[in-house]
């Protein structure tokens, strides 16, 4: 017997199973037109709750595809994912963001990750604010974060239900497999962007088999530990603003040409630390500011001729990345002295840029998560995929170019790498030469050349 908690789209239905000994076979989608997308479908992928007892209770997920719009030379389904984690694939699918021929060669599939979206979204956001400095400096600073997020992880495990455990890549993964037997595939395609490369990665490491193709677009690399993946990005954050730097020499219309930014860099840090919080909210601006990237308004920041700018990621992102991140990387910083090592280190491979806003951020956001991670992050073994195109950008602050190199190097029959060298996050769309290079292979399976060049700005 089941019985239904909502039944509409946006509210995912958590079903009650009456204990079948075995997995039941996946259930056909019934599509729907979205309702506000005329040229898509939506409907929900009903999988277990925990992939370990597929006999137990089931969910809804939100799933939405764009068809083919030439039905006669369709090659399949790709299912796409937009990273965050927190942005809706669903959503995403019925984008603008990929070229007519692909639009005209695959339906484009996208499933609302879990506790994201039409996934039994989990919002806990209101319950973050007003907590201690995720930049302790003593003992006593470090036990009121740590006692902080535990009280937000309680209330925001009670308030999400038992989704809040089962929200992991490993689950994920399971789900986009349980998406290709509903639709009747024997193979999909697959093009994840940023944290969307996680979900790749497991999926390629567990169904490698039932891949035509797959792209990574701006990787998050599924090998790293905690100080790589708080210091490989404060590296990288140093880097794009050595960029940043090189541009603002080479061009007039630079408030900053003909001046030493370094030292303007310095002297705005210390004009921020009169306002309280001040130069934290100047780091993380100069972050988004390099990541785009939007050097007139880094620019604009270090003279002070614009005012700080609240920064957001996807809605639900702080929320949905203690159910995700903190149970897909081993971030666990169990001391004070644990955390001294961990932000001495950073420091030093990112002295400009003072470490990584989102390698720090999702890190201390960790501290206080109970156990091992759900799905813990290992050398990677993708000898069952077939040749997997990983695409990144050479300066990139939230997923280092070095995480797109380390990849082909644990990979290299199974992974190609296509470097743009240029700058900001996400590669696919930058120039002609990436997007045809990544149209190419999905289409044609022809694995592009190594590099595309940067396009001036």
């Amino acid at each position: 017997m089941r019985r239904a908690l909502a039944t509409s789209l946006a509210a995912v239905v958590l079903v009650i199973s009456a204990g079948a000994a075995h997995a039941e076979p996946a259930r056909p989608v019934a599509w729907v037109p979205c309702p506000d997308n005329p040229d898509g479908e939506c409907g929900t992928l009903n999988v277990p709750l925990d992939w370990k007892k597929p006999w137990g209770p089931r969910i809804d997920l939100a799933i939405a595809r764009h068809r083919a719009t030439d039905p006669a030379r369709r090659l399949g389904v790709l299912v796409v994912d937009p990273g965050g984690p927190g942005g809706s694939a669903a959503e995403f699918a019925l984008s603008g963001l990929f070229s007519p021929e692909v639009r005209a060669r695959f339906d484009i599939v996208g499933i609302d990750q879990r506790g994201t979206g039409g996934s039994l979204a989990i919002r806990c956001a209101d319950l973050m604010p007003g907590g201690p400095s995720t930049h302790p400096r003593d003992e006593a600073g470090f036990t009121a974060l740590l006692r902080h997020n535990q009280n937000v992880l309680a209330q925001c495990r009670e308030r999400s239900g038992p989704i809040f455990d089962h929200a992991d890549g490993a689950s994920v993964a399971q789900d986009m497999d349980a998406a290709r037997r509903a639709l009747g595939e024997r193979k999909i395609s697959y093009f994840g962007l940023s944290y969307g490369t996680t979900f790749g990665q497991v999926y390629a490491e567990k169904f490698g088999r039932n891949l035509r193709a797959m792209v990574l677009d701006s990787v998050v690399d599924h090998s790293v530990d905690l100080g790589r993946f708080v210091g490989d990005r404060g590296a990288a954050s140093d880097d794009a603003l050595r960029e940043f730097e090189k541009w603002c020499a080479g061009t007039t219309s630079c408030v900053l040409h003909g001046q030493d930014v370094r030292a303007a860099w310095e002297a705005a840090l210390v004009r921020a630390d009169g306002e309280p919080g001040g130069r934290q909210r100047l780091l993380d601006d100069m972050y988004f500011a390099l990541r785009g990237p939007e050097w007139e308004y880094a620019a604009d920041l270090i003279t002070g001729r614009t005012g700080l700018r609240a920064q957001a990621f996807e809605p639900n992102y702080e929320s949905v990345r203690l159910a995700s991140v903190c149970q897909d990387f081993s971030l666990r910083i169990r001391n004070f002295r644990e955390y001294e090592r961990l932000r001495a280190e950073e420091l030093r491979r990112s002295p400009i840029m003072r470490g990584s806003f989102l390698g720090h951020d999702e890190a201390t956001a960790c501290i206080g998560v109970p156990g091992p991670p759900a799905n813990p992050p290992h050398r990677l073994d993708l000898s069952d995929a077939p040749k997997i195109l990983v695409i990144n950008a050479r300066y990139d602050p939230t997923t280092p170019h070095a995480w797109a190199v380390d990849i082909q190097r644990q990979a290299p029959r199974n992974a190609a790498l296509l470097t743009y060298e240029g700058w900001g996050h996400i590669a696919y769309p930058r120039s002609a030469c990436t997007r045809g290079g990544v149209d190419d292979y999905l289409i044609d399976l022809e694995v592009p050349a190594v590099s595309c060049p940067a396009v001036p700005r």
